[in-house]
């Protein structure tokens, strides 16, 4: 009696901890969301429901453009890392020890606990120094932003692909060669849709990574390639205006929706994948 007591009073203290983080975590979500449909301008105080300022916000085309463009970089970013963070994953585990390999892991590792303003200041002296070495000034915009965000973003990707290739099962692919199947084939058929899951959240840590930061983008922009986080931060110096509150609730709905496509993608993948290995044993039986 006296354990299943003290393993009931441990669960109910768990479920009690993962409750509040989840409110800790929610709570500001849920409160944005509400106040986004408030009539007055203080952000703070309800004093009626109200559409009005989503209609403002479609109404700022400067804010409307600074979404696009980040938008556009954090796809763009979330699709060359994930193709970098593959590559650079099958190097560090699946190739052989190579002269300099731990040194390359480190490398690719090292934006991971690199503070982003020292990110941001390197990237932009490459760039003038680049643009040096040219005899021209490489000019600032929606590439070198591009630029600077999968060169941190690389990093999460690969340790995400990484893991699921050190944890998955090598006798497939073994079973596949054995069977006549070279290299290309076997990664193109048997490894990418194995490590799908982590390809696409990878995508999505890249593109939210991308998304949301403010530092690197500061360094590494130009004219005309001004991102939502900066044009936010500069519209809150200037005080806090509830179209934010109804942009940050529109960007909430589509990564939501996002993650929720694809999280069913990948239950239906793993569900069909299932199937095909209970299928295959049973044809072996």
């Amino acid at each position: 009696m006296g354990s299943a007591s003290r393993s009931a009073e441990l669960l109910s203290f768990r479920s009690l901890v993962l409750l509040l983080g989840f409110l800790f975590l929610y709570v500001p979500m849920f409160s944005l969301i509400v106040f986004s449909f408030n009539e007055s301008r203080m952000v703070t105080v309800w004093s009626g429901f109200s559409v009005k300022w989503y209609g403002e916000l479609f109404r700022d085309q400067l804010m409307l453009d600074a979404a696009w463009m980040s938008l556009k970089i954090a796809f763009y970013t979330a699709c060359a890392s994930v193709v970098f963070g593959t590559m650079a994953a099958l190097v560090m585990t699946r190739m052989r020890a190579f002269r300099g390999k731990t040194l390359f892991g480190s490398l690719i590792t090292a934006p991971l606990v690199m503070p982003e303003v020292i990110t941001g200041v390197s990237i932009l002296m490459m760039f003038v120094a680049v643009g040096d070495m040219l005899g021209t000034p490489i000019q600032r915009g929606l590439s070198t932003v591009w630029i600077a965000h999968v060169t941190f973003t690389v990093a999460f990707v690969t340790v995400v692909i990484s893991s699921r290739l050190q944890d998955m099962d090598r006798s497939l692919e073994e079973a596949a060669m054995d069977l006549g199947a070279n290299r290309l084939k076997v990664f193109f058929l048997i490894t990418l849709p194995i490590i799908a899951p982590s390809l696409v959240a990878g995508w999505l840590l890249a593109f939210t990574l991308s998304l949301d930061d403010l530092v690197i983008s500061a360094f590494t922009n130009g004219p005309g390639s001004t991102t939502l986080p900066q044009k936010v931060f500069s519209s809150v110096r200037l005080g806090l205006s509830p179209k934010i509150n109804a942009l940050a609730s529109l960007l909430i709905l589509a990564v939501s929706t996002a993650g929720f496509i694809a999280w069913w993608f990948m239950a239906r993948e793993e569900k069909r994948r299932q199937r095909d290995m209970q299928l295959a044993m049973q044809k072996g039986d």
